[in-house]
């Protein structure tokens, strides 16, 4: 795979990157089409002939490249490793958005006699066509670098056994469940119709693995830089490892180092361990945890110890500059949740509604501190009451780039109720979580969230330390052109702190928590944020080395309170970003998408003139699920 590059520091090699990107790419699937009805045709995945197309000069580069791909010389079997035009069979026939029910009603509560598991490796192969095979030298000299998943990882998610019956919904549970894992890009699961019986069946499982293996190297000057090593299946057993080892920093301390690792258990039950080295910030953490995975869960929860040690700006009120103090501290925290089903009137089909009752408890205790006011031992009880409904669809070219995605819809609604013991006054919480998603293949995904949490002291009902937030996602139905598809992404996240104390200016809106690319010198902070986000994103039939790749236009806008505190952030200016680029994306490697993105921000951005071109390996955008977690606090952050 191709490692991360580092920040890219010369524009014009950007910019001539970009340009020949865009000519590829084909700019008018940027177009707004006039929408017309899907026809079943539509919901296929058939293109149709558009001869519109034709006129554009791009599609004719395209099949120049692909005319030349085939030449015999040395030119042209390079270009041919490099690139690749040939149309998926699973893309041709497309993927319908279904519901994942009852796919095999007819099957339910069958013994299973016998469960056949065929895991393959990254490159070359295809779940849709057994006959697909590694054929060039970078796939098969991939694969001879991997170690495929273990059987008997893949039976530690399957939700059935051998000589068990076979619960309703338990083979579209294992398939999502599969595709989750870190180690495993796609997988089938299915009863082979020719050899069940009436009281028996065969089930056969086929997954493909990611390359789990990645890494990265990163030269910032003569003496320092970043060296990264991770594996996502090492061993092929599931367990994960993940290194960061940056030298040449500013002095006391020109080192840093974090690293984790994880093993996964039967019954989801994973250990992990973390550590964080880094000048006047340290952290250890050790948890042992099983979530509610399944909707069949009944039991879920958790025990961890962390141990900190890190610095905290401290903003002072009286004009003097903001100081840096240490703060010292660990928790012990400890949660158990409980899932009850609901009664279903339809037999062979089990009700995906539950009500879950969890307890948590969180013990605190300082070693340093700059205020014994806001910064206080304390143990905090916390329980939670909740309703789930939880339904998955699947379908394609959301946020991946063709593999098959596992797409939550339902209902969460939660209670959260507390009690705070510290060494001043003790404080009650109350907390609400509430979330909505819908997905029709038509009209597009809706995904819509409220939250509200807030301390009370006293017998005066001091409400402090609240937050009030919500959170709106949408994208649009996959448009086609020719061989070009297309999404629009709308995003937006609200965070209002209402009676925080002084000292919690801690909301920005760097990166990920608000202008995509967008940094500072670390001062830009507030209380009440406020972020939408714009992107269009064209997939194109292009291939790079394994990675597709599509073109991605954004329009970020974000309002941050920074004056006052206990107001709305809509009285300053708004920060804004814009920017095009390229992201690539291989379904099949630990690390899969990388981006190459030119942003330009009007104000508030460190970089010289607002420009910056900067390389990204997260994704933006993610779903949320409608499993319930651990009792918490609504995040302030």
């Amino acid at each position: 795979m191709l490692p991360p590059l580092s920040n890219l520091r010369r524009p014009g090699a950007a910019f001539w990157l970009l340009l020949a990107g865009l000519l590829l790419l084909g700019m008018p699937a940027w177009a707004q089409q006039p929408e017309r009805p899907v026809t079943p045709a539509d919901s296929l995945g058939e293109t149709r002939p558009d001869s519109l197309r034709r006129r554009f000069d791009q599609e004719r580069i395209l099949n120049n490249l692909k005319a030349y791909t085939k030449r015999k010389t040395i030119a042209g079997k390079a270009a041919a490793a490099l690139f690749n035009f040939t149309g998926r069979r699973e893309e041709r026939a497309g993927l319908d958005a279904e519901l994942l029910d009852r796919q095999y009603d007819r099957h339910s509560y069958k013994v299973v006699r016998r469960i056949n598991i065929n895991t393959l490796d990254a490159f070359g192969y295809r779940l849709n066509d057994p006959t697909r095979k590694p054929r060039n030298i970078l796939e098969k000299s991939a694969n001879t670098l991997h170690i495929k998943t273990s059987r008997a990882r893949v039976r530690q998610v399957l939700q059935f056994r051998v000589g068990e019956e076979l619960e309703p919904q338990a083979l579209a549970e294992s398939e999502r469940l599969l595709r989750q894992t870190p180690e495993i890009a796609d997988a089938r699961v299915f009863v082979n119709e020719q050899t069940t019986t009436q009281d028996s069946v065969d089930i056969e499982v086929i997954t493909r693995d990611v390359f789990s293996i990645s890494g990265s190297v990163q030269v910032r000057d003569v003496g320092a830089g970043v060296i990264g090593l991770r594996d996502v299946n090492f061993l092929g057993q599931g367990h994960q490892f993940r290194n960061r080892y940056e030298y040449g920093r500013p002095k006391p301390q020109n080192w840093s180092y974090e690293g984790s690792y994880l093993v996964p258990f039967r019954n989801f039950l994973t250990g992990q361990v973390h550590y964080l080295n880094r000048y006047e910030n340290k952290e250890m953490n050790v948890v042992v945890s099983r979530g509610f995975y399944s909707i069949n869960t009944r039991y879920a929860g958790a025990v961890a110890l962390n141990v900190f040690d890190r610095p905290l700006i401290l903003n002072h009120q009286d004009g003097r500059p903001d100081s840096l103090v240490p703060l010292r501290f660990n928790t012990q925290d400890v949660w158990l949740g409980r899932a009850f089903r609901l009664h279903s009137y339809d037999l062979g089909y089990e009700n995906p509604g539950r009500i879950i009752v969890s307890g948590r408890f969180i013990r605190t205790n300082y070693y340093s501190r700059p205020d014994k006011t806001e910064f206080q031992n304390a143990g905090l009880v916390l329980g939670t009451i909740g309703y789930s409904v939880r339904y998955y669809y699947k379908d394609t070219y959301l946020f991946g780039f063709g593999r098959t995605e596992d797409i939550p819809t339902g209902t969460l609604i939660s209670l959260t109720s507390g009690y705070e013991f510290n060494e001043a006054t003790n404080r009650r919480y109350f907390g609400m979580h509430a979330a909505a998603a819908s997905y029709n293949p038509r009209r597009g995904y809706l995904y819509v969230s409220g939250d509200f949490g807030s301390f009370v002291r006293g017998q005066s009902n001091d409400w402090q330390q609240g937050v009030a937030g919500g959170e709106i996602l949408y994208f649009t139905r996959l448009y086609h052109t020719g061989n070009y598809q297309w999404r629009h992404f709308f995003w937006n996240r609200t965070a209002i702190g209402l009676n925080r104390f002084p000292t919690e200016r801690v909301l920005n809106i760097d990166g990920d928590r608000g202008l995509r690319g967008f940094r500072t010198d670390g001062n830009l902070r507030g209380t009440s944020r406020f972020v939408v986000n714009y992107e269009a994103t064209v997939y194109t039939p292009v291939s790079f080395l394994g990675f597709r790749t599509a073109a991605v236009g954004f329009v970020d806008a974000a309002w941050l309170n920074t004056t006052k505190l206990q107001t709305l952030p809509f009285k300053e200016t708004p920060f804004t970003g814009f920017g095009l680029g390229l992201r690539f994306r291989n379904e099949y490697t630990a690390i899969r998408t990388f981006q190459i993105l030119v942003g330009f921000y009007p104000r508030g951005q460190f970089d010289r003139n607002g420009i910056r071109v900067f390389e990204n390996a997260r994704p933006f955008y993610d779903f949320s699920d409608f499993s319930f977690g651990q009792p918490s606090l609504v995040r302030y952050e």
